[in-house]
Formats: C-alpha cells, structure tokens, sequence
C-alpha cells in the first residue's frame, strides 16, 4: 500500500503485552510433528531445473550481534535465472532449547518495505515458541538489506510526501502527478534492472528457497499485515510446503487498487472514531465532547494545516502540513496504547505547536529527527504495490474516487484516493494481476482479524478465510493493527498452541 494507504509500518506489529506462557502441555512434544525434508520426497528439489543451484544452497551462518546472520542467493529474475543473482538478508534466532527444537519460524512484518531482519529480533511471539523454534526473518528483495530500492534524496522524498494529498484545483492535481513522475523515474533509473521484479510473486518465491536452505521440508510462517499477502501467495504457489501459518491483518491478493484504497479509508475512519470515543470516555477531550463533534475538529483541523500549517520546532521540516499531520494521526491509529500520545499532541496544536504530531508522523514514516530516513519504507513500497496493483492514469478516476470514498469516509476518503496516483505512472509492468488464491491441498492455515483495524479491515481477513480451501478465522474484537502479541491471552494462546502444539484453533473463535 502507498505511504497513503500502506498495509502496515515496520513496527507495528510489535505489542507491548507480553504473550503468557502455555500450559504444561504446550511444553511437550508437539502432538501433529511438521514434516521434516527426510519425510517428504522431493523438499528440495526446484520447481525448474534451471534453479538447482538455488534450493541446493546451504545458509553460512555467521555471528551479528546475538545472533546469526546468513545470505540467500535467488536469481533477479525467475524466468531467466541465469542473468544474474541477488542476496538477501536473513538473520535467525536460535530457539532456546535446540535439544527439542521442533523447526524454524519465518516471520514477516508486512509493508511492504519493512525489515524481516529487524522483525525477527523483536517479534513478540510467546515463550514456548521461541524455545522451540529458530525465529528467521529475511530482508524480501529491494528491501533494507536485500538490493533495496533507492529513487529520491532524502530532502527530495520529504518533498514527494509533503505533497497535498486531498487536491482541490487543477494546479494542485498536476502538482499531485509531478511529484508521482519525479518518483517513478527516480526509481527507474537507479534501479533497472531490479524494478521488473519486485513483485510478491517474485518474493513467495524466493521465501521456497529460503525454505528449502533452512532445511525444512514444509514452511511455518507468521505473517503480519502485507506479510499475509506473501504468506497466501506463498501458499497458492506451493500449498503442499505448508506447514503452520498464520496470517494476521490480511491483505487479500485479489483486491483491486481500488478496493484497496476504499477498504482502508473506511478502516481508518472507524478507527478514529474509536480513539475519538476512547477520548471522550476518558473526559475532557481536547477536541470535543462527543465523537461527531470529535471527528469534524479532526478534519477541521487537517483542512487547516492545508492552508496554515504549524510550526514543528523541526530545521528540516519547519511546517506541519496536510500531509503530515495526516501521517502522524494515523500512526496513533496501529496502536491504541499511542492513543494517549496522540491526545496530547492534539491538544498542542491549540497552543500552535505541531512538535508532537510531527514526531508521530517521523515515526509512520521512518524519517529521523535530523531529516534522514532509517531504511527505504516510502520508497521500496511503491516499487511492490505498484507492481501488484497497477492504477490508472487518468486523473479523473481518482477524482471520481474522492467524491465516492468521502461519502463513507469523510475524514480519510480523499486521501486515500489520490494516494494510488504513483501506481497509475509507475514505468513498469509485469506483476500477477489481482486474483483469489485457494491453496488447494495445504495444510490448515490460520487467519486472524481485528475488528476495527485501520489498514487491514477485518473484512479482509474474512474474505480470504471464505477463498482458502483450509482455513480458520479467528477474531479478536478490539483496536489497532494486528492482534497476535499485541491483543490478549486468548488470541496469544490460541495461537501459541497452534505452533507449539499443532492445534488448530477452532473455525469462529472470538476473543
């Protein structure tokens, strides 16, 4: 999803409650063993000949850190894997006790554009799962680590987000495509070769490789948010290598551009209206005394910083405009344990200070308080979704968007409309179009769903548990973004016993 309309931040995913410890038969042998390579025929063997050489590779481990660290060789282009090769990052955590390690865990945050690598060294996954599997995570290509994507300076990528996201004249709409175009071709020309392939499909892929290198003859995954996307993807392309997953907060593979962008419009509205009634409970609500009166300040406020932003106290972006502002509320909204902080830097702007709305928008968007940016997050997903999801490039289709999505999201309708324009521009082509996935013959896979999640709507986690042929869907009736680690103990056990143990959590389950 666009910096506008992204499925998940890096960081999102990681909960600050802790998951609790099983019971004592959690700590036994697992009671549905996964499929070891020596069990299944054919584990490393690759889909082509022509990529031998890639599942045959084995991981050189070396000390980074605490940990271990490796590269993964995997050809630039799976059609013609012989003109040329890419490594990718990929760090594991040892699990706690190798004497009954059950396996390895491969976790992905989503994005895309966030780290796998960093992912795995904070995941918070429960303490039996941790001490029976090696947690591994990998930079996914054109990622952090892994040949990442690099288009604009970072005082020129301030410049492309800062941009108005809600035009309101011609002059700003062609300002809106401007900015669309200097992106697009920053990322064409400085990487070529690697833009064509990119796509999730390509990524999926690569994840089989890394499978077999680990030595597992079926893959257990955890995937949160865009994670889900290449999770499910994954799964279509190789349902028997299924092993235990889990895709939180899901990013169905057939939804359109479109869908995509009016999916999270609505998922961000119903979220600020539950932080705006979460402020009114707690009293003396800086921007109302009701969750309408809430709301209007809220796009009051965003329609202000259009025409007079504040000032943040910030050399390097001195100004709190539309755009920002709208990041830093929406950064507030993974999280409800941020909500407190995002009251607190509402009521700042009313004495005239953005300083702390500006913090959370640095935050949503990686960027560094001396105007740097930490990895390439804004600009590596463009350079997946675009590929994914191509838009149109006719301007009037998003205008015709605007009006459409503001009838159910007045507050986030418009700005998420104009924020697929990169994908209408974007220079290449040749992603897998929009599709269901079955994954016919896997193993069950579990999908979970937060009720009122801003950028993975729960909706969609019921829409792909409805297109997998063996699926359960768990609930959890709450705030923010994901829920696994960052819920409750009901979802956090169930979840846990489903790695741990092989028990599947019962189809319906609500928490």
């Amino acid at each position: 999803m666009t910096p506008r309309t992204r499925a998940a931040r890096a960081l999102a995913a990681l909960g600050t409650v802790a998951a609790i410890v099983l019971g004592a038969a959690a700590c036994s042998t697992p009671a549905v063993p996964l499929v070891l390579p020596s069990d299944l025929p054919g584990a490393t063997v690759p889909p082509t000949p022509e990529l031998a050489r890639y599942y045959s590779q084995q991981l050189a481990w070396k000390p980074c850190t605490k940990y271990e660290c490796a590269d993964l060789t995997v050809p630039i282009d799976y059609a013609r894997p012989g003109d040329g090769d890419i490594a990718l990052k990929v760090l594991r955590v040892k699990a706690g006790d190798q004497g009954d390690r059950i396996g390895s865990l491969v976790v992905n945050p989503g994005g895309p554009g966030a780290s796998g690598v960093n992912y795995a060294v904070g995941v918070n996954v429960g303490p039996d799962v941790h001490r029976y599997f090696d947690i591994v995570g990998f930079d996914p290509r054109g990622v952090g680590r892994s040949a990442h994507v690099d288009c604009l300076s970072d005082g020129r990528l301030d410049q492309f987000l800062g941009t108005d996201p809600t035009p309101d004249s011609t002059a700003e709409e062609q300002d809106v495509v401007s900015e669309a175009k200097t992106l697009a071709a920053g990322c064409e020309t400085r990487n070529a070769r690697l833009l064509p392939h990119l796509s999730t499909v390509d990524v999926a892929k690569d994840m089989d490789i890394l499978r077999a290198a680990l030595g597992e003859g079926q893959l257990t995954y955890l995937g949160k948010s865009y994670g889900t996307f290449i999770g499910s993807t994954y799964a279509d392309l190789f349902p028997e290598r299924v092993g235990r997953f889990v895709l939180d907060g899901v990013v169905p593979p057939d939804l359109s551009s479109t869908e995509l962008a009016e999916g999270q419009a609505r998922g961000f509205e119903r979220a600020t209206r539950s932080y705006v009634q979460d402020c009114v409970d707690q009293g003396d609500c800086p921007i109302g005394g009701s969750v309408d009166e809430g709301m209007a300040w809220i796009r009051d406020f965003l329609r202000r910083a259009d025409t007079d932003p504040l000032p943040t106290g910030d050399p390097k972006m001195p100004h709190l405009t539309e755009a920002w502002a709208s990041y830093g509320l929406g950064e507030a909204l993974y999280d409800q344990g941020m909500w407190g902080i995002l009251t607190a830097a509402l009521e700042e702007t009313k004495s005239g200070s953005a300083s702390g709305l500006m913090s959370l928008a640095d935050s949503y968007t990686h960027r560094n308080p001396n105007g740097t940016y930490s990895d390439n997050l804004m600009e590596s997903i463009y350079a997946v979704n675009c590929l994914d999801r191509p838009d149109s490039p006719d301007l009037s289709s998003y205008e015709a968007n605007a009006k459409k999505f503001s009838v159910v999201a007045p507050t986030w309708g418009p700005f998420l409309a104009w924020g697929q324009v990169p994908c209408g521009v974007w220079p290449v082509k040749g992603g897998a179009p929009p599709h269901t996935v079955s994954a016919a013959g896997s193993n069950t896979i579990v999908v979970v769903g937060t009720t009122r999640d801003p950028a993975t709507p729960y909706e969609w986690s019921k829409r792909l548990r409805d297109q997998l042929s063996n699926a359960v869907l768990v609930t959890w009736n709450g705030d923010g973004h994901t829920a696994y680690g960052r819920s409750n103990d009901c979802i956090d056990n169930a979840i846990d016993a489903w790695y741990v143990q092989g028990q599947a959590p019962k189809d319906g389950l609500t928490c």
